[in-house]
């Protein structure tokens, strides 16, 4: 599908002019929640007041040089480009911060404010929690049973069927057994990796498809540009790389928040904030739905029937 127009060269808050890129396009972030200067807030006076310096990088990578156009619209071969982007960037911020993470707020609906498709990738001096909770879940799995715990999952779903959405020969998307958020969905490379450079340049090709594929199914469900905020995690880089990081499997977690429609979500309040999550379906549906939406895009589907 061709986009109307290109995005016109923008200047930065800092008065710099965006280049003419024709690919993808990593800058520093204007506006970073971390930076690598940050000051150590100073001694605590009470055990209830910790607090330490959080330092680190915020950038944001360009998918494309279109601002009308969005990855499930995007050729195989520019999906390759961005993935084989995130691979350099984890390497490179990953050779000084023990924690990178790669993530995408897709749509107003996220909160995202630029239509233009992008993702953030922020580098940090320290393991976030959620890192830290599948850290910790992941080294108490291999220990209890020998293996890593996404590795054995990834393996277990593809015998089971009913949960997976789409298979390749190297990756496995699914509904996790335990999703809260409708059509939640997971992404595993089917081997045992543990950081995202670790692709071979096969896998990193079957990824871009069957992202393509993903991502097309989530725009056909309600026939509109599907809101979702997905991220990558995998073992801990810079320093704690050395360490044994044999119970981390890479993955990729996909959130949507739409439940009915293009314009009815799910809100996580009350109950849900107070005591548990509350499935509105279960994982079982969910895949199932899924399953069944064609791999075409809509917008291509009727563009041809026009």
């Amino acid at each position: 599908m061709t986009p109307a127009t290109p995005l016109p060269r923008g200047r930065a808050s800092n008065g710099q002019v965006n280049p003419n890129y024709e690919g993808t396009f990593l800058f520093n972030n204007d506006f970073p929640a971390l930076q690598p200067d940050a000051p150590a807030p100073g001694p605590s006076d009470h055990p209830l007041f910790r607090a330490e310096a959080a330092q680190g990088v915020c950038k944001v990578l360009c998918f494309h040089p279109w601002s009308d156009i969005t990855l499930p619209l995007m050729s195989v071969p520019e999906i390759r480009a961005v993935i084989d982007t995130w691979a350099s960037v984890t390497e490179e911020l990953g050779s000084q911060y023990p924690w990178v993470q790669i993530f995408e707020n897709k749509g107003a609906m996220m909160g995202c404010s630029n239509p233009h498709p992008h993702c953030q990738v922020w580098a940090s001096n320290f393991l976030p929690d959620v890192a830290r909770r599948e850290e910790q879940s992941q080294r108490t799995y291999k220990k209890q049973y020998g293996g890593p715990m996404l590795l054995e999952y990834g393996r277990q779903e593809a015998e089971r069927k009913e949960r997976v959405v789409l298979e390749s020969e190297h990756w496995l998307v699914l509904v996790p057994f335990w999703a809260v958020w409708p059509f939640q969905t997971m992404l595993l490379p089917r081997r045992h990796v543990k950081r995202f450079p670790e692709l071979s340049s096969v896998e990193r090709d079957d990824l871009a498809c069957i992202m393509k594929k993903l991502l097309t199914k989530y725009d056909n469900l309600f026939e509109t540009s599907f809101p979702y905020s997905m991220g990558w995690h995998g073992a801990p880089t810079g320093a704690e790389a050395e360490a044994d990081c044999d119970h981390w499997q890479l993955h990729a977690h996909y959130y949507p928040p739409l439940l009915r429609s293009g314009t009815i979500r799910k809100f996580m309040v009350g109950y849900e904030m107070l005591a548990q999550a509350q499935r509105d379906l279960t994982p079982e549906q969910a895949a199932e739905r899924l399953r069944a939406l064609p791999e075409d895009h809509y917008k291509l589907l009727q563009k041809d029937s026009s």
